[in-house]
């Protein structure tokens, strides 16, 4: 069984998503490798929940979301959207999706053009995926900026004149203004300061039920993840290593990536809030280059339970327990 049998409910549907960026070389620069950010990935999402992807940097979190957006065309692989595959569309097939997927980006300032006003910015989504007047524009506009916890004089202002959590808003009103069912968010509160953070992350949980919202969320920081997912996936060089409702896989991370992360996380009693489990997993070394991965378990060389058989066999996908799907020998050797 893998992380997309059997649900029908599903908006986002990915299987075996590749996305490899050829590495040139010479004099004339020909193709002597790939770098493999996105290597056979497979998850989906259903409708109204939000799937946290976290992992370290250079991971392909990123590079993950942009395929699926068609920001970046797929190497090989598939994305189902609300049950239509649109991997290899061309720019005019996918333009009726597009105003149903939408993204918000880590940096807000370099996000939204300086030389625009927020009313500019806001509605120029409408003025491209619609038909409306500008009066209705303005209307549509008025109303998101309002919901995003702004007010209308602010349409008139331009983003040098908010802060980074009120130009994050802007953004975020800007993916909105179309009323799409699907958001990713990219490193959304990462560039934010922390008293800020807790402000958007419930803003976006708000707006979810208010709007009825699908999110990919993308961070790095596992206590955010923890705040506003439902499930999680921990990606390592460009590949799932696990994926869980975020209960089972906070409470009992199976992947020893999983719990190395973990371990990171800061407590404030390591005695009463680290389990055995956790503490045990110590990573050494850097993340290997995605232009040359280890062979068997790309995690192998900085596991500290690795043992011969990962070198020479990539481990696949295995639903350890209900619904806790991990890619890791130490659940399968029995098996061989």
């Amino acid at each position: 069984m893998t992380p997309t049998s059997n649900q029908n409910d599903s908006l986002v549907s990915v299987k075996n998503l590749k996305k490899y960026f050829p590495i040139k070389g010479g004099v004339l620069k020909r193709t002597v490798g790939h770098l493999k950010a996105v290597d056979d990935v497979t998850f989906h999402i259903q409708k109204g929940e939000t799937l946290g992807i976290v992992g370290e940097s250079g991971s392909g979190k990123s590079t993950l979301g942009r395929v699926i957006l068609r920001l970046l065309d797929p190497t090989e692989g598939s994305v189902h959207f609300d049950g239509e595959d649109i991997s290899h569309l061309k720019s005019r097939q996918f333009r009726p999706f597009r105003s149903n997927m939408q993204i918000v980006f880590q940096d807000p300032f370099a996000s939204l053009n300086s030389k625009m006003s927020v009313a500019e910015l806001i509605e120029e989504p409408l003025l491209v995926q619609t038909n409306l007047s500008k009066s209705e524009r303005r209307e549509k506009a008025i109303e998101i900026i309002e919901k995003v916890g702004l007010r209308k004089e602010d349409l008139l202002k331009y983003p040098h004149e908010f802060s980074g959590g009120q130009r994050q808003r802007i953004g975020i009103a800007r993916a909105l203004v179309n009323h799409p069912k699907f958001l990713i968010c990219d490193e959304p509160v990462s560039a934010l300061d922390v008293s800020i953070q807790a402000q958007v992350l419930n803003l976006m949980k708000d707006l979810q039920d208010d709007l009825g919202l699908t999110y990919l969320f993308i961070a790095h920081d596992l206590s955010v993840v923890k705040h506003i997912s439902d499930r999680v996936a921990v990606m390592y060089l460009g590949r799932i290593v696990e994926i869980a409702d975020k209960k089972s896989l906070y409470n009992n991370p199976l992947h020893p990536y999983t719990q190395a992360l973990l371990t990171s996380i800061p407590v404030i009693n390591t005695k009463q809030n680290s389990s055995a489990k956790t503490e045990k997993v110590k990573l050494t070394g850097d993340l290997p280059s995605p232009a040359n991965p280890p062979s068997g378990c790309t995690f192998r060389t900085r596991c500290p339970l690795a043992h011969d058989r990962c070198a020479v066999e990539r481990p696949e996908m295995t639903e350890i327990e209900d619904g806790h799907f991990a890619a890791c020998h130490l659940y399968t050797t029995k098996d061989k």
